[in-house]
């Protein structure tokens, strides 16, 4: 995840960049020109906040279908001298995304340039897959010699050859070259391998043994920590806990939870609050308070206290939410999940704080936007609709829509409407379904997504929904 550099949400960059409904409408009512430099800046550079989740590029893709948009400016940038030396996903994956919606939408050109790029690009695997799931067997079979020349006949192209076919997304054009006589063994050597080295990684384990007690579970966990996979080390030690250790190790788990090295603490305070335990509250809370707590520890401490469905944990809650800290603001997001209406006053606080003090793409608002629409706190809608218009992230806008839908009256004739434009799936699903019909527009968009093959199954059965069981009627 990064922070990518977001124009304002009042702009048309700024609205593409969100993928905000209100990015398409105004792209196409803006002078084409304009629009396409829009378009293709938020494209080649990826304004997603996380962009291994959100979703950008069938929006994307539309719209340079129904603004008849070149891809010139793509072609430069995957074939930029830079593709030499950063390989990184994130580079190139929206683009070659939205190449293979355009190819699914039979532009040619699109399907072309994958080709290309499959055969020349850095991020060939991502091009490979695109064109797995839209291009013809002939279209493979010739990316083949490029493909596999990547990896010499040698010990080192061998084990890179095996990593691919195992690791690959699609495995369709791996499958298709391996019938083919000319590359049939190799491809068959590098299956084979690819199982084997699973099979030698799980004859490898190097974790818990049976039989261990709880103290050495305790040291296993703070022994050698892997800089990688260290601040997970703590989890996967509290589930062996859960096998080992007896009401007769309570004392010592007590113990390690008050005073042991971090890591070993975390992981008790993880076994204990997965138990329910009478004291892990208050062990909690003194671990997170504890300014000599490390970042890891009081991240664990939290992330325990957080996944705890027990009504002591809501009591508890209750007493945290008006805490301006960390544990304050878990105290509040507990509350937005399992509260109950007595507690909207502290929500909508904790809400307007978060937003106040740390802005529309705070991470602690996923959850206080769901808490305002579960809860149904209708005076929360102000600052769900500022929450909608600027966070640049287009999941937490639309967990922001979908709790306008139960706070707001106007939503239906507001929101909802651009929301049929929107770049996720899940918002323009809730549009569907909320979206006032007196707009022509509305009608309009309704009928496009239930005909458009692109569309997720789950709109267009909401579409069809709204219109009852003539679905010609849209």
């Amino acid at each position: 995840m990064f922070d990518p550099d977001i124009a304002p949400s009042g702009t048309l960059l700024g609205l593409l960049q969100r993928g905000r409904g209100d990015g398409t409408l105004h792209a196409l009512a803006a002078p084409r020109a304009e629009a396409l430099a829009a378009l293709n800046d938020s494209v080649l550079r990826d304004p997603r906040r996380d962009w291994q989740v959100e979703n950008r590029s069938l929006y994307y893709a539309r719209l340079y279908m129904q603004l008849d948009g070149g891809l010139e400016e793509i072609e430069r940038h995957l074939f930029h001298p830079d593709d030499l030396t950063d390989a990184g996903e994130e580079r190139t994956g929206l683009a070659l995304s939205v190449l293979g919606h355009l190819a699914a939408y039979g532009r040619d050109a699109a399907r072309l340039l994958l080709r290309s790029y499959a055969a020349a690009g850095s991020n060939w695997r991502w091009a490979l897959d695109e064109l797995a799931l839209r291009d013809d067997d002939a279209g493979l079979m010739t990316l083949a010699p490029a493909v596999l020349a990547r990896f010499p006949e040698t010990e080192e192209g061998a084990a890179g050859l095996a990593a691919a076919v195992r690791d690959a997304f699609e495995p369709r054009p791996w499958r298709l070259w391996a019938e083919d006589p000319r590359y049939g063994a190799r491809l068959a050597a590098a299956g084979e391998q690819g199982s084997f080295d699973r099979w030698q990684r799980q004859l490898r384990p190097r974790g818990p043994r049976p039989g261990w007690s709880v103290t050495e579970v305790l040291d296993w966990a703070q022994q050698e920590l892997d800089p990688r996979h260290g601040e997970h080390r703590h989890i996967a030690a509290a589930r062996c806990l859960s096998a080992v250790a007896g009401p007769e190790d309570r004392p010592e788990l007590l113990r390690a939870a008050r005073t042991g090295p971090d890591t070993a603490r975390a992981a008790v305070l993880h076994h204990l609050a997965e138990r329910g335990d009478a004291e892990v509250l208050d062990l909690i809370e003194a671990a997170v308070a504890d300014p000599l707590s490390s970042g890891q520890l009081t991240a664990a401490a939290l992330a325990s206290y957080e996944r705890m469905r027990s009504v002591a944990a809501v009591e508890r809650a209750r007493v945290w939410a008006a805490r301006t800290d960390r544990l304050g603001a878990s105290a509040a997001a507990m509350l937005a999940r399992r509260g109950a209406r007595r507690d909207t006053e502290l929500v909508l606080a904790a809400l307007r704080r978060t937003v106040r003090e740390e802005g529309p793409d705070a991470h602690g608002l996923w959850e206080l936007v769901d808490g305002a629409g579960r809860l149904g706190v209708a005076c929360a809608a102000p600052v769900l609709r500022h929450v909608y218009r600027e966070t640049s992230s287009s999941q937490l806008r639309g967990r922001a829509a979908g709790a306008l839908a139960v706070t707001d009256p106007g939503f239906a004739a507001g929101f909802a409407v651009e929301c049929l434009w929107d770049c996720e799936e899940t918002t323009r699903e809730l549009a569907a379904r909320h979206a006032a019909t007196g707009d022509d527009r509305v009608v309009e968009q309704l009928r496009r997504l239930a005909a458009d093959p692109a569309e997720e199954a789950e709109v267009q059965t909401a579409v069809r929904s709204r219109f009852g069981p003539d679905a010609s009627a849209v």
